[in-house]
Order: structure tokens, then C-alpha cells, then sequence
């Protein structure tokens, strides 16, 4: 049992480690605006390098469910450019996330369900018939703390090869709305503006986020749907 603990003891004290020390300063558009230009000169010249770091960094981030997300997404749409600065990010929050639901699943999976009663085994059983498309709806809508997102699957008994394509096709339209931010960034700070992390909240946005969320869980519904019409009505 300690064994599957170690795991876990890991990323919480990584975690723990970076809010203690109070690193999250580091990360911030202050910093960006102030070392912006020796950043973009470094990056155009280890363009390979830069981007290996990136997504190793944005795993870590991920996997230690560090406060930084907001930051790291722009900042690859400033590095990178929109659609590579966005699949960049994309591929690292797919292998942070899925440390997080592989040490999640070894730790507590099974204390999990030794304390869950018969309720919950329907509901999982529930879950894991359409698993991959309510997951999808979960990344696609932004009001969810990711940390929670990876951990939850992992309890309910989620297939990992869903799980991951799942993440990987959710988290896509967020990442190309920040990154897509953050390759303005380099004008805003010229004019002396903060970007907007809260524009993913606007309507124009938020909207069709919502309209691909509602898809996501169409092929459930109308899964239920069918079902109810096929099952035979009971007699008086």
C-alpha cells in the first residue's frame, strides 16, 4: 500500500515545494514583458531545444498540478506562434495529465471502491459505458479545475487509452484560444496592456465551447434515448 502512495507523495510534494518557495512569481506576465526580447532571441535560435523544454516543462507543470496553466498556454502562442505554440502545449498537458491519472489510479483506485458502496459501482459502470465522451465534455467546458478532470477517471475505472485521446481532442480548442492570446503578446506589451487569461469566459468564445461540449455528450443521449424507446413497457 505504501508502495502505490510514492506516486502521488511525489507530485503533492512537488506541489507543496513550489508554493512554499513561491515560485509561481516567476511565472507571471511581469517577468514575460521584462525578459521578453532576450527570450524570443534565445528561442529563434534553439528552436528545437526551446520546444522540447516547453512541452517537458508544461508536463511537469501538469503532472505537479502547479498554479500556472493560465501562463504557460499564452506564453507558447508568444514563443511559438498560434497553432504550434498550441499543439506544443497540447502535447504537454496530455503527458502531465496522464502521470497524474496513472499515480491517482495506482494510489487510490482500489480504496477507492473498497469504501464505495453499491450506488457508486452503478454509477461507474454508468460512466465507463460512455466514458470517453463525458470526459470530453468535461475538458471541453472550461469551468472545471483540470487537476480534478485527471484525477477522476482514474477513480472511476477509466481505460487509459480513452482517457488519453479524450484529453488530447479536449483540450485542443483552449489551447488555441490562449495560445492564440499569446501570440499578441509582444503588442500588448508594447502598449502597455495585460492580456486577458478571462477572455476564454467571453460569450463569443465560451459559446461555441459550449456548443462542441453539448456534442460531445450527443451520441450518450441519444445512446439513452433508444434504449428507453427499445426496453418493453411494464403492464398494469
Amino acid at each position: 500500500m505504501w508502495r502505490r502512495l510514492i506516486p502521488v507523495a511525489i507530485l503533492l510534494l512537488g506541489l507543496a515545494f513550489f508554493l512554499l518557495l513561491g515560485l509561481g512569481r516567476y511565472f507571471s506576465f511581469e517577468m514575460l514583458s521584462e525578459h521578453q526580447a532576450a527570450l524570443a532571441e534565445w528561442v529563434d535560435r534553439n528552436q528545437l531545444l526551446a520546444a522540447l523544454i516547453y512541452v517537458a516543462g508544461y508536463g511537469l507543470v501538469v503532472a505537479f498540478s502547479l498554479p500556472i496553466g493560465a501562463v504557460l498556454t499564452p506564453l507558447g502562442g508568444f514563443l511559438f506562434g498560434t497553432w504550434l505554440g498550441a499543439a506544443l502545449s497540447v502535447v504537454g498537458a496530455t503527458a502531465g495529465s496522464i502521470a497524474v491519472f496513472l499515480a491517482a489510479r495506482t494510489a487510490f483506485y482500489d480504496l477507492f471502491h473498497d469504501r464505495a458502496g453499491p450506488v457508486l459501482a452503478r454509477f461507474e459502470e454508468g460512466f465507463r459505458r460512455d466514458s470517453f465522451n463525458y470526459l470530453l465534455f468535461l475538458r471541453l467546458v472550461p469551468i472545471f479545475p483540470f487537476w480534478l478532470i485527471n484525477i477522476v477517471p482514474a477513480l472511476l475505472g477509466m481505460a487509459l487509452g480513452s482517457y488519453v485521446l479524450a484529453t488530447l481532442i479536449g483540450i485542443i480548442p483552449g489551447a488555441l484560444v490562449y495560445s492564440s492570446v499569446g501570440a499578441g503578446l509582444g503588442g500588448l506589451i508594447a502598449q502597455g496592456r495585460p492580456p486577458d487569461p478571462g477572455i476564454i469566459f467571453e460569450w463569443r468564445i465560451l459559446l461555441p465551447l459550449l456548443g462542441l461540449a453539448t456534442l460531445a455528450l450527443a451520441p450518450v443521449l441519444y445512446s439513452h434515448l433508444r434504449s428507453g424507446r427499445a426496453s418493453p413497457s411494464r403492464g398494469p
